[in-house]
């Protein structure tokens, strides 16, 4: 089976409100997929159709090959669900929590922290084998330490053959777990593809902005060149100074870091010297940073060429790009707001 989850215009409305609007996603077998959105987006209702919680109004989806509509019984075998808020009687054991979702599920067989509580609400999501998991928040409030031991199960559960969908607000949970990453935002799928894909779009629609802020500038600055100043407004000359600060602010530069062994004067000066190179600074811990162009291709091949001229000895290097976060944040606050009816 290609796709374990297919939705075709699912849609959910209460009144005059639409929480889910047409939405045709496909999720492939055996994978892990990230669900973002702000808060109210339309994921919890998702979530509930397609865990046969709650009736589309109109559309379906199919889970496992079954129509949620036509087989909800056979959808709800095959899943399992680790809410966000933990799900467990207090006063049972560990043990007994799973047995009572054992025998819920047909299969035979004090106090704790949140880590303790999230680990054990894993287990008995998962004492039935399911093979689609749906993970709300599973992370959330946990310390480093716990965060990651839950990171190392989920790449363990997928790995064993289990398909994981994930919703969270941790970009960097997301990023580092899921194969695909879908945003929804007023209901809609506002962005779909996997986490460098998504990052690779940003960047290339920054670049086209930027060529067309460019062009912008140019105009502005001919049409200075030609025309009297003085016979320009306020508001006309406010614009093109608006426009050179946005393109110098959020265009310009980006950062490039390096550490090298053998960290020499000539080698900063030469890196100063080099002309897609706009500032040098060394930190406590040897490290070089500097801001280059950010849309100029051949600056990071200029620095690379650089460093090897003056046979550096680089033992890290890293350069700055988009993070999912900027992704979500840019997808999102395109959608217009506005009544969702």
């Amino acid at each position: 089976m290609k796709n374990i989850i297919e939705t075709y215009d699912l849609t959910k409305r209460y009144k005059d409100f639409t929480a889910v609007n047409s939405l045709n996603l496909h999720i492939p077998n055996k994978t892990i997929f990230g669900m973002l959105g702000p808060n109210g987006a339309g994921k919890t209702t998702t979530i509930k159709m397609l865990t046969c919680l709650t009736i589309p109004t109109s559309g379906t989806a199919k889970v496992g090959g079954y129509d949620i509509l036509e087989n909800p019984n056979e959808v709800r075998e095959l899943l399992g669900m680790v809410p966000q808020q933990v799900s467990l009687y207090k006063d049972l054991t560990v043990w007994e929590n799973a047995e009572l979702c054992a025998d819920y599920y047909g299969v035979p067989v004090d106090e704790m922290s949140g880590g303790q509580k999230q680990k054990a609400s894993l287990v008995a999501s998962l004492v039935h084998r399911p093979e689609i998991l749906f993970l709300d928040e599973p992370t959330i409030g946990l310390d480093p330490t716990t965060k990651r031991i839950l990171w190392n199960l989920i790449e363990e559960l997928n790995d064993d053959g289990h398909t994981i969908i994930l919703c969270s607000h941790d970009m960097h949970e997301v990023d580092m777990l899921c194969d695909n990453v879908g945003i929804i935002s007023t209901g809609n799928l506002v962005a779909y593809d996997s986490p460098t894909g998504l990052k690779d779009t940003l960047i290339r629609r920054q670049r086209e902005e930027y060529e067309s802020l460019k062009d912008t500038l140019a105009l502005i600055r001919d049409e200075n060149n030609t025309d009297d100043k003085s016979n320009k407004s306020d508001k006309e000359i406010e614009d093109s100074e608006a426009l050179k600060i946005q393109q110098d602010s959020l265009f310009k530069y980006r950062e490039m870091s390096f550490l090298v062994d053998d960290l020499n004067q000539d080698l900063l000066k030469t890196l100063r010297a080099n002309k897609y190179v706009h500032s040098v600074e060394v930190n406590d811990s040897g490290r070089i940073i500097l801001e280059i162009d950010k849309f100029e291709d051949k600056a990071v091949r200029s620095v690379l060429k650089t460093l090897v001229k003056n046979k550096a000895k680089v033992s890290s290097i890293s350069t700055e790009e988009p993070s999912l976060e900027d992704v979500f944040m840019k997808t999102t606050s395109e959608v217009e707001l506005g009544p969702r009816a």
